[in-house]
């Protein structure tokens, strides 16, 4: 027998990579943080011998989502300003509360916060954008988790920087710090067209291919956006980006609510990445993403939450969920964004988007072990019929019982493995505290 460091035994696996597969009565054997082997677990109890086993005969085995477009320590603001449009919001509530209160105590607590959600939710890899992305990475490096972290850049001055240039700067010092890391890795986060101006969007543009990072960025949010491009540079913002050079496969444009015919032939076209957050465009009437055209012309699409503060949580299987009635809803086609589809968007599309289908988004052999497990044996989720329309359309977060990160079993039975959950806790109460005084 060969001796290996773990192997689940499932009663279900869902691999996502081949479509449409479910396998029954399957194993998957670990060693060094790799997918080794999925085989039949009456065959992997021959074959190997493992330092860990897990039996999980009542549970699915899929791979972990992908969280494509977060503000991870923006869950400190949850629920502080609700029910009124973007530009309110952010005006009125939430740029002054950040004015007051972000500062690195803010992000590392925010950021800890999100990421306890996250893993409690399934999900093993986020991609973020918010201030002190430094803070952020060390946060995740401690807890594990598989991160993106976004280098922001706007305009104006902030508590992280004082102009574009040094908002740059300052993301090339960090993504240096972060090369080649095993989890952690950047991506340049121009937070809008209507907060970027043409000077630094066109040294990203040229930095991109250079540092070889995606470009993750706000685009065609809202109908204010779309209104503000045309009065301030005459075009559409996605005109301005082709322009600009930036329409490419390296752009993740995030939520794009607002598209014309000749726009999505152009991201088609140019290979962009969509990220479509139905839950945070619903609440803040932002507009619907038309995720069926898109894919029709062969656009990957992947889900994101937005931040807690907005949405008002980090929930991937609410988002899976979501997006798929809202498509049938949208276009009165029921057999849109099906199941599988959902699926898919929630977990090997996102690793598309970020450059790192290589390394996850699927139970492949030869990738890393991000795995999650989600109990069926429990009232909400019987019978069983199929374990993917299930998961999709009757599943919950509290039914993820078990996460793996790199072979890291970072939640186990509810667990978290490596973070103080009432730390946590008492550390979000203290900033309710200091945000409403």
């Amino acid at each position: 027998m060969q001796k290996i460091d773990i192997i689940i035994e499932a009663g279900w696996i869902i691999p996502v990579e081949p479509a449409n597969t479910i396998l029954e009565d399957t194993s998957i054997a670990i060693n060094n943080g790799v997918i080794l082997e999925i085989l039949k677990t009456e065959r992997a109890r021959i074959k190997y011998q493992p330092d860990t086993q897990h039996c999980l005969p009542n549970h699915v085995l899929t791979p972990g989502f992908i969280n494509t477009h977060t503000h991870a320590s923006m869950s400190l603001l949850r629920g502080l300003a609700d029910d009124m449009p973007l530009m309110q919001w952010l005006q009125d509530h939430i740029w002054p509360a950040e004015t007051q209160h972000v500062n690195e105590t803010f992000v590392r607590d925010g950021t800890q916060l999100a990421i306890a959600e996250m893993l409690r939710s399934g999900t093993t890899c986020f991609n973020d954008m918010y201030f002190y992305p430094d803070i952020t990475a060390k946060v995740a490096i401690e807890s594990g988790i598989r991160a993106v972290v976004g280098l922001i850049v706007l305009d104006s001055p902030t508590i992280w920087a004082s102009n574009a240039d040094e908002y740059i700067d300052k993301g090339l010092e960090v993504n240096d710090y972060l090369r080649d890391h095993e989890l952690v890795s950047t991506a340049f986060a121009p937070h809008a067209p209507y907060t970027v101006s043409d000077s630094p969007l066109q040294r990203i543009q040229m930095l991109t291919n250079e540092v070889d990072i995606p470009i993750h960025m706000h685009v065609h949010e809202t109908i204010d956006e779309i209104q503000h491009s045309i009065k301030t540079y005459n075009m559409r913002p996605i005109e301005r980006l082709k322009k600009l050079g930036l329409l490419s496969p390296n752009l993740l444009a995030v939520h794009m609510t607002q598209l014309e015919e000749n726009e999505i032939a152009d991201i088609a076209e140019n290979g962009v990445h969509v990220i479509h957050c139905p839950e945070s465009n619903l609440k803040l009437a932002s507009g619907f993403c038309p995720v069926s055209t898109l894919t029709e012309t062969g656009v990957n699409v992947a889900l994101g939450t937005d931040g807690a503060a907005s949405n008002n949580d980090l929930d991937m299987c609410g988002e899976m969920r979501t997006a798929a009635l809202l498509a049938k809803g949208i276009t009165k086609n029921a057999s849109n964004l099906p199941a599988t589809q959902a699926l898919e968007m929630a977990t090997l599309n996102g690793a598309r988007a970020l450059g790192l289908d290589s390394k996850t988004g699927s139970l492949v052999a030869g990738k890393a072990a991000d795995i999650i497990a989600i109990d069926l044996n429990s009232i909400e989720m019987q019978p069983l019929y199929n374990p993917v329309s299930q998961l999709v359309y009757a599943g919950s977060r509290d039914k993820i019982t078990d996460v793996w990160v790199n072979g890291q079993h970072l939640l186990s039975n509810r667990q978290l493995t490596r973070l103080n959950e009432q730390e946590i806790l008492d550390k979000a109460k203290s900033w309710q505290q200091q945000v409403q005084s």
